[in-house]
């Protein structure tokens, strides 16, 4: 097993933004290191900075020259690369091949990372998918549009939490959503000089985890049913509600899942896909080739018999006692019920303060696990529109889904208690 000095295995984490946090904790669990590299010169500006506190040392890609950073990273002598968040996929998958790890091929990256290219693959690969359009022509998005018939979504081509995602039932949304896309940034930084329009899916949406180990053993973390409402054009997610793995649609959707990994060469590693079941199967909204940006770690293992984060790094720290416990295509276990709540708000304006006794009431429901204000003082919020501004995510785990919905409830009462607005 490759190792420090110390004898100690190192795992490497590109871009340890958002839920990449989470990573370091399940190296050190199974006593192993970590080492971040950033894969812009400077920290992104549009998500706050990774804590370095956990990680034994930090490197920069070098872009001119990866080889370069990668005989840096090889002095560490890692037992895996892996993306911390969206921007990490294409750098870590390029890493790790250079250092000779388990890791999905650089050649494919764009696949996973570039919402056309991805469907494109499918298309190729004879797995069902959306139609779609890339374009820069406003005009253009209309004429497919009309052809296609509405509605139809669109959305930026390679952003993350539903940024910028409308449904557009005629014209006129198509105009306005094409315009707020084009010249605009994703979340990350980049620039939309494109935009993406699909055909609409009608259906009930799911999310499927999944972990691939280095022997090709998938293991499905956990599968949720997406529950939303539509403001205006805007796709809201009210909950995500965990499934029973026999219920007879977790065997469709997973099905459907292995075909998507395949064409889109996911090798190794987490991955999690939105897919809609419609009446005429299952499609693929979109793939993230990293951790599920909605995975708490403590709330998963509360109600599944694992979660992402860890079973990931113990793939690339100890791959022989992954591959005994997945050495084919397993399936997770349920120990409790389980939702995920994304409150919602109307109000708009900077946040004063977090009203810490507003947050007790709702962490002292029966079934609340962790209650995670998303705003803190000097934040501006705004009406919730997307994941990006919902204020307050709550994760709930009890023995009955009565439970769970009656502090749902309850939640959509409190939440806005939570913060404290400026006046004017």
């Amino acid at each position: 097993m490759p190792v420090t000095g110390n004898g100690t295995p190192v795992g490497v984490i590109v871009d340890g933004y958002s839920v990449g946090e989470h990573l370091p904790p399940a190296f050190r669990r199974l006593g192993a290191d970590v080492v971040h590299l950033r894969s812009t010169p400077a920290f992104l500006d549009c998500v706050p900075p990774p804590d370095l506190r956990p990680y034994l040392a930090e490197t920069v890609l070098d872009a001119a020259d990866p080889g370069l950073t990668a005989k840096e990273l090889a002095a560490y002598g890692p037992c895996g690369v892996l993306p911390g968040q969206e921007t990490g996929v294409p750098p870590a998958d390029m890493m790790a091949e250079l250092l000779g790890v388990p890791g999905n091929p650089s050649a494919t990256s764009a696949l996973r990372r570039d919402k056309y290219r991805m469907i494109e693959a499918l298309r190729a690969a004879g797995v069902p998918c959306a139609d779609q359009l890339k374009s820069a022509d406003a005009d253009e998005v209309l004429a497919w549009a009309r052809t296609t018939g509405y509605p139809v979504v669109v959305k930026p081509l390679s952003s993350a939490s539903t940024d910028k995602v409308s449904v557009c039932r005629g014209p006129g949304d198509v105009r306005a959503a094409v315009a707020e896309v084009l010249g605009s940034q994703d979340i990350f930084g980049r620039h939309n000089a494109e935009v993406l329009v699909q055909s609409f899916l009608d259906g009930t949406e799911y999310i499927v985890d999944v972990v691939k180990g280095p022997g090709g053993g998938r293991h499905v973390c956990g599968v949720w049913a997406y529950e939303k409402t539509l403001v205006g054009r805007r796709p809201v997610y009210d909950r995500d509600v965990l499934l029973d793995p026999g219920a007879p649609v977790v065997a469709r959707l997973v099905d459907y899942l292995d075909t998507v990994l395949d064409a889109l060469d996911i090798r190794f590693g987490a991955a999690h896909a939105e897919i809609m079941l419609t009446a005429t199967g299952p499609v693929l909204v979109e793939v993230g080739a990293r951790l599920n940006g909605l995975m708490d770690p403590g709330h998963h293992d509360s109600c599944l018999d694992g979660n992402q984060a860890d079973l990931l790094a113990l793939a690339c720290v100890r791959p022989r006692e992954y591959a005994r416990a997945h050495s084919g295509d397993t399936l997770y276990r349920k120990h409790r019920e389980a939702m995920v709540v994304h409150a919602r708000t109307g109000r708009e304006g900077v946040v004063e303060a977090v009203d810490e006794e507003a947050l007790a009431r709702i962490t002292a429901l029966d079934t609340v696990h962790l209650a995670v204000p998303r705003l803190a003082p000097g934040d501006r919020m705004r009406p919730t529109t997307d994941l990006l501004s919902s204020p307050l995510r709550v994760f709930l785990t009890g023995d009955s889904q009565d439970q769970l919905l009656a502090d749902h409830r309850r939640i959509g009462r409190l939440a806005d208690e939570v913060f404290r607005l400026a006046p004017n």
